[in-house]
């Protein structure tokens, strides 16, 4: 069974951020990507795959065999950083058995109708509803984008949103 050392809500999945902070903070030796829309796209997976520094292998799964992979093995073994594109992937994967109980929300990018709560983080109210969902289940919510930055709670978010 793998350790999760940390699952993460980014829409840019693999990034510098990621490689050069993250894994050192967390001591994860395995990504897991799990997104259905990069799965669709064999050359941008390609490129997440080559992002590996050395010594850190990277697996790329839809939501579905990312979840087969959880309820059959907990990942194998090392120690993971998991990562999902949007809370809509994680909700998804939470009702299919990942029952996770700490996730940290580092980027949601902007669009419409989307509000800045926390540095590069924004919400809709479809994301705000998903987070109260998770909360409700008992997942630990905290935002935060680099180590250095404090965290913040869910419930500090929501008053700025």
């Amino acid at each position: 069974m793998a350790t999760i050392a940390l699952c993460r809500v980014d829409s840019r999945l693999i990034h510098g951020q990621v490689l050069t902070k993250w894994l050192g903070q967390s001591d994860a030796n395995r990504i897991i990507v799990a997104s259905d829309m990069l799965i669709q796209d064999p050359f941008m997976k390609n490129i997440y795959m080559m992002a590996a520094p050395p010594g850190v292998e990277i697996d790329c799964y839809g939501i579905e065999e990312a979840c087969e992979h959880w309820k059959n093995s907990q990942f194998g073994k090392g120690n993971v950083l998991i990562l999902f594109g949007d809370l809509k992937s994680l909700l998804a994967a939470w009702n299919k058995g990942f029952e996770i109980k700490k996730v940290q929300i580092g980027g949601l990018g902007g669009g419409p109708k989307r509000k800045v709560v926390f540095q590069n983080i924004t919400l809709d109210a479809a994301d705000v509803e998903i987070l109260k969902e998770l909360a409700a289940k008992g997942v630990e919510i905290y935002f935060q984008t680099i180590p250095e930055d404090t965290p913040q709670t869910l419930g500090q978010i929501l008053k700025k949103y």
